[in-house]
Order: C-alpha cells, then sequence, then structure tokens
C-alpha cells in the first residue's frame, strides 16, 4: 500500500510526500516529493508524468523537515529517491522517468 503525506507551509503552498512502487518495476520503493500550491495540483503534476494511480489518502507519512528542505531548494519542485537503500542524494525526476535507451 502506498504510503503518503503532506505539510502545508506557512506560505501557502504544500509539499507531498509520496511512497510509491518503481516505475521501472523492480520492486523497489521510491519517495517522491512535489511542491505546489495545493495538494491537488502535486498529485496532477505526478499524473501527468505517467504515475495514473496516485492518490493521497491520509497523513500517514508526511515529509521530514530534511525533504521539505530538499524540495524547497531545487528548481523543478519534484525530486525522488528509493527507500531502504542507505543514504542516497534526491535526484530530479527527469533521471527516473528518461528511458534507459535514451542513456546509451
Amino acid at each position: 500500500m502506498p504510503g503518503g503525506g503532506f505539510c502545508k507551509l506557512p506560505g501557502g503552498s504544500v509539499v507531498v510526500a509520496l511512497s510509491l512502487p518503481n516505475p521501472a518495476g523492480d520492486g523497489s520503493t521510491v519517495r517522491f516529493l512535489v511542491h505546489a500550491a495545493n495538494r491537488a495540483r502535486a498529485l496532477t503534476r505526478l499524473r501527468n508524468l505517467g504515475l495514473r494511480a496516485v492518490y493521497l489518502r491520509g497523513n500517514a507519512e508526511p515529509p521530514t523537515p530534511d525533504e521539505i528542505t530538499a524540495v524547497l531548494h531545487h528548481p523543478d519542485g519534484l525530486l525522488w529517491r528509493t527507500q531502504h537503500a542507505g543514504p542516497e542524494l534526491w535526484h530530479p525526476i527527469r533521471a527516473l522517468m528518461r528511458s534507459p535507451a535514451a542513456g546509451a
């Protein structure tokens, strides 16, 4: 079951954090961070990238202060990293959605 949550910022925008299966299909879990004007727009940004079944039910796994800082300092406002793989830096979304053949 995907988990996630959100945090409303003082300026009115929100940071949404979602844990979803890796779109590459390797069985791992990916944590997505999205900064947007509201929760609906954050989920729409992910759906527009091809992650169609993205829903936020509840606030069980809200973003940590470190995650909020990471997404606020990124120009795209959309980051990801795998979970449970040890310390890993955040990546821009285009690194995940790029096809493996395009990099060769």
